[in-house]
């Protein structure tokens, strides 16, 4: 699948360096060429010499190394590949990379090169969860950088949670997604997933049942046909979809807000559950029970971001695709909110308790269209997304 592809695989300093070993196996054996790039504390767990013979390559190391800049300048090195693989990114990596710092080879690589850049961080429990690696985070989602992981397990500090490189197979099937030639490639896809939470105070807020999983299957679907996704999800159960954009939100407000910075699109995916309401003035104090009796709150009408986002008069996304969750007459509400909404499709779905649909792992959906319903029978989330996805290519192919 990799055939003829270059990556330029920039190796950080921490312990997962060890993986990028088997990486470099995985990458080769699917026909990709690998041009690795050293950090000085990326030579302290692995040696240049294992890496080399993997990679059946020379290793670059130093920014100011004459006879390599002959050879080969660092600005032509960060061009000529298909794709910059970071991994491990570490946090200071991130944080080199967030704030544009170019004091080595590795972070002048990624500041010159204008290729896509795909980023495996690693780094202990505590780094990742600390609000500055978070904000470096925010800010690599938001200049374009592809994120897969970090996966949840032991260190080998001894602390058990996020931080874990993901395994070499998984960076190998994000890395495919990128570079493959799929009917997606080259187009541009919105993806909304999950809940919303609306604050009434500190620590209640209102909410829905959605798990999350039918978006990130969706967006995973439309990712493994090369398009480039850009995820938007409320506070979700659900993992998160590997190797694309993630941008996490809470509100129907932080959504819109998301989703009208990541037009343009040329589709948009409308899976997030949100909340039709939130209250007018949340507390910023917890709200306790009084002798004068319960508290009054006042709601008032969250933004409709499918609607806005179907009507937009300029930069609306080639097709707009909606999502309604029932309880009953599913086919004529579904629809009745498909004209109402102005979207091209409107995937609609029984989420009475009985169904067991709403946070389970199977989907039973009807597809409404200009040319009337479809009903497809019960399947799994994923090849729900599948069919989805293909039907989205379908659409965006030249002369449909």
């Amino acid at each position: 699948m990799l055939s003829g592809k270059r990556i330029l695989l920039i190796i950080g300093g921490g312990i997962a360096a060890y993986k990028t070993l088997e990486l470099i196996r995985l990458l080769r054996r699917d026909g990709a060429a690998v041009t690795p790039v050293m950090t000085r504390a990326a030579q302290e767990f692995v040696t240049p010499l294992s890496v080399s013979a993997l990679a059946g390559e020379k290793v670059y190391t130093d920014l100011f190394d004459l006879t390599d800049e002959a050879e080969m300048g660092h600005i032509q090195l960060s061009r000529v590949a298909d794709l910059v693989v970071v991994a491990p990114a570490t946090a200071d990596m991130m944080a080199k990379m967030s704030g544009g710092h170019a004091d080595d080879l590795a972070s002048t690589l990624l500041m010159a090169t204008d290729t896509p850049v795909m980023i495996a961080p690693a780094m202990n429990v505590r780094m990742w969860e600390h609000p500055a690696t978070q904000r470096n985070l925010t800010v690599l989602h938001m200049d374009g950088i592809r994120v897969i992981g970090p996966d949840d397990g032991d260190m080998a500090c001894g602390e058990y949670g996020p931080g874990r490189m993901s395994e070499p197979a998984a960076i190998l099937r994000a890395v495919q997604a990128v570079l493959g030639d799929g009917p997606l490639k080259g187009k541009r896809v919105l993806v909304t997933s999950g809940p919303t939470h609306e604050p009434i105070d500190p620590v209640r807020y209102i909410a829905n049942r959605s798990s999350g999983r039918q978006g990130t299957a969706i967006a995973e679907a439309l990712r493994n046909l090369g398009a480039d996704v850009t995820f938007v999800t409320g506070p979700a159960d659900a993992p998160r979809p590997q190797g694309l954009r993630v941008i996490e939100v809470e509100t129907a407000v932080q959504m819109r807000e998301a989703a009208l910075a990541a037009l343009p699109a040329d589709a948009a995916v409308f899976t997030a559950a949100v909340a039709d309401w939130r209250v007018a003035r949340p507390s910023d104090q917890k709200i306790k029970k009084s002798p004068d009796g319960q508290p009054l709150l006042d709601f008032v009408e969250n933004p409709d971001i499918l609607a806005e986002v179907a009507q937009l008069r300029g930069g609306r996304p080639a097709l707009v695709v909606g999502f309604a969750a029932e309880t009953q007459d599913v086919e004529a509400n579904a629809t009745a909110k498909r004209a109402r909404k102005g979207c091209d499709w409107l995937v609609a779905n029984d989420v009475s308790p009985a169904t067991g649909i709403m946070g389970g792992t199977e989907n039973a959906v009807v597809l409404v269209t200009a040319d009337g319903a479809e009903t497809w029978e019960r399947m799994a989330k994923a090849e729900v997304a599948r069919r989805l996805a293909h039907r989205i290519a379908d659409a965006l192919a030249p002369g449909a």
